[in-house]
């Protein structure tokens, strides 16, 4: 699925989030607050944007992807490998960040892939994981629904494919609540552990240091 929607990917991520995303991913690299040289590996970097903000603030950024497809249609000169983040191709302590954009929900085991992100990143490295919310309040909630179940798959048919567009919101049910998902980053060794909502609730950050 995502090789096919990689062509237009970071096109419809633009349209679909009103250009907020590329906002998020900005305050996601911030969030690392790690040093000018810094070595970050992006967990299911897809074409690269990530990869991209992260060299814009001096870091050196390895993007890790399962999707052939978005690897070859990455647009970055950071180096990309075609792996699984729940088996990163990196030594223990090999790193001295983590992050990922909107990939949480299409793992696998999400316990599973904190565990691998602590095993590689350096004693008091950081780690950041962008992803999908719901808002708070009710009213922005039943606004978010419509347009996220209802818009973003019209829009990504129109753009790109409209199968993968309706998957992509639905995915988001398989998210766990934002408390478990920082239980989950505390069991997998990281300290400090917060959660950051973006636009209103539509986006989260869930932020950890590694013990």
């Amino acid at each position: 699925m995502f090789d096919r929607i990689a062509p237009r990917y970071e096109l419809v991520n633009r349209v679909m989030t009103l250009g907020l995303d590329a906002g998020w991913r900005r305050r996601a690299v911030r969030e690392l607050s790690l040093e000018p040289g810094a070595r970050v590996v992006d967990l299911g970097c897809g074409t690269g944007d990530l990869c991209r903000v992260l060299g814009r603030a001096g870091l050196r950024a390895v993007g890790v992807d399962m999707a052939a497809g978005m690897l070859a249609k990455a647009h970055t000169a950071a180096p990309l490998v075609r792996a699984d983040a729940l088996q990163l191709p990196l030594g223990d302590a090999a790193v001295d960040g983590a992050i990922s954009g909107f990939a949480l929900r299409n793992v696998v085991d999400i316990a599973a892939c904190f565990h691998e992100a602590a095993r590689v990143i350096r004693p008091g490295g950081r780690a950041v994981f962008l992803e999908v919310s719901e808002p708070p309040s009710s009213i922005v909630r039943r606004v978010h629904a419509l347009y996220f179940r209802r818009i973003v798959p019209l829009v990504g048919g129109m753009l790109s494919d409209r199968s993968a567009y309706e998957y992509l919101p639905a995915s988001t049910a398989y998210l766990p609540s934002p408390a478990e998902l920082l239980a989950l980053l505390t069991d997998a060794g990281f300290v400090r552990c917060r959660r950051v909502q973006l636009g209103a609730g539509a986006a989260q950050l869930l932020i950890g240091t590694r013990r």
